[in-house]
C-alpha cells in the first residue's frame, strides 16, 4: 500500500507543476494581450498645422534629412490649390489678376484680404485648402493671384 501512496503524491505534484504552469502562461498570454490592444489603439500620427512649433522642428527635419528644402512658389501653390476656384470664377471667387473684382476687395485693406484667405469666407475654406502655407504663405498667394490689384 505504501507504493500507491506513492504513486498518489507524485500524480498530486504533478498537477501541482502542471496548475503553476497554466497560471504562469495565462499572465504571459494576458501581458502579452494588453500590449497588443494598446499597440492598436495607439494613435497613428498627430496633427500639426503651420506655424505651429511642431511644423517648424518637423519641417526643419525633415528638409535636413532629405537635404534640400524646398522653397515656397505662389505660382506652383497657386495652380495646386487656388487654380480651381480662381481661374474660373466658381462661387464668387476673384479670377485671377482681375483688377475690377481685386480692386473693390483690397480697399478693405490686404491685412483683411489675406486674414480672409486665412480664416475662409464664404464658400471658400480656411487657407484656400493649402494646408501646408504659412500666414506669409498665404499672404503672397494674395498678392499673386490679385495681382497687386491696389
Amino acid at each position: 500500500m505504501a507504493v500507491n501512496n506513492s504513486k498518489f503524491v507524485v500524480r498530486i505534484a504533478q498537477l501541482g507543476v502542471l496548475a503553476l504552469s497554466v497560471l504562469f502562461m495565462g499572465s504571459i498570454a494576458a501581458q502579452s494581450r494588453d500590449e497588443q490592444i494598446a499597440e492598436r489603439l495607439k494613435p497613428v500620427g498627430s496633427v500639426c498645422l503651420a506655424g505651429e512649433s511642431c511644423a517648424r522642428g518637423g519641417a526643419s527635419a525633415g528638409a535636413a534629412a532629405s537635404g534640400a528644402v524646398a522653397e515656397f512658389s505662389a505660382e506652383q501653390a497657386y495652380q495646386q490649390n487656388c487654380q480651381v476656384c480662381h481661374a474660373s470664377g466658381m462661387a464668387g471667387a476673384p479670377k485671377f489678376g482681375d483688377t475690377a473684382e481685386w480692386t473693390t476687395r483690397l480697399e478693405k485693406g490686404m491685412d483683411t484680404v489675406v486674414a480672409n484667405a486665412i480664416n475662409g469666407l464664404n464658400a471658400m475654406p480656411p487657407r484656400g485648402m493649402c494646408m501646408t502655407c504659412s500666414d506669409e504663405n498665404i499672404a503672397a498667394l494674395v498678392e499673386y493671384i490679385s495681382g497687386d490689384a491696389q
